[in-house]
């Protein structure tokens, strides 16, 4: 559902100077806020808005989505937001990597993101994945994530909160790929000029450690 005053709303956040994360796409600083639920309720005393059934709030190529999405706003205009999932499900997260075809992407049973501090946790059962174009380049799950838009540095906790029938003991989970590499199935070009003549190595040199974002 959209409403008129839902629109004024969201209007007066973006004109009372919202943050957004530093990272994101610097498009989405000028897109205007949309945002559609069943319903939702506002404070205009305490600048709250809650959104439920089915929410879904996008700013350019950020995307928030849950069965309940929680929006305040302090004094200075900073934004706060609260997605927490239906039963069952995990909310959601997406946003496009300044400058690069890169997507961050994570869910929770609850998300919060804080926009003066940059930083948006996924907590119970987090996923966070990070995308080159459509390929799945890095993937991280854990209790608790805590992504820091600002430094594109994130931190994982685990903890029986996160164990399931497939990780009892709720460890921290990664698959970091290697910076640097052509994803899966892409072959190089080759290169002009002549080929070169390969000859035998009689040493082996060490493989490089892979580096986390």
């Amino acid at each position: 559902m959209k409403s008129p005053f839902l629109s004024l709303f969201l209007t007066a956040i973006l004109a009372a100077g919202a943050v957004l994360p530093a990272a994101a796409e610097k498009a989405d600083r000028d897109k205007p806020m949309n945002a559609e639920a069943d319903a939702l309720r506002y404070d205009d005393l305490k600048q709250t808005t809650v959104f439920t059934g089915n929410v879904v709030i996008t700013k350019g190529t950020t995307i928030i989505r849950g069965a309940q999405v929680d929006v305040s706003q302090d004094p200075e205009g900073y934004q706060q937001a609260v997605a927490i999932a239906a039963p069952g499900k995990l909310a959601y997260y997406r946003k496009k990597r300044d400058g690069v075809d890169e997507y961050i992407e994570g869910e929770g049973e609850r998300i919060e993101y804080d926009s003066r501090a940059d930083l948006v946790k996924f907590i119970k059962r987090g996923v966070v994945r990070r995308y080159k174009g459509a390929t799945l380049s890095d993937e991280t799950t854990g209790g608790l994530i805590v992504y820091n838009n600002l430094t594109d540095v994130f931190t994982v906790d685990g903890g029986a909160q996160n164990s399931t029938a497939a990780n009892p003991g709720g460890r921290v989970r990664a698959m970091l790929s290697p910076r640097g590499t052509a994803p899966a199935g892409t072959t190089a070009a080759p290169a002009s000029g002549p080929v070169p003549v390969l000859r035998p190595s009689t040493t082996l040199g060490n493989d490089t450690p892979a580096k986390v974002p």
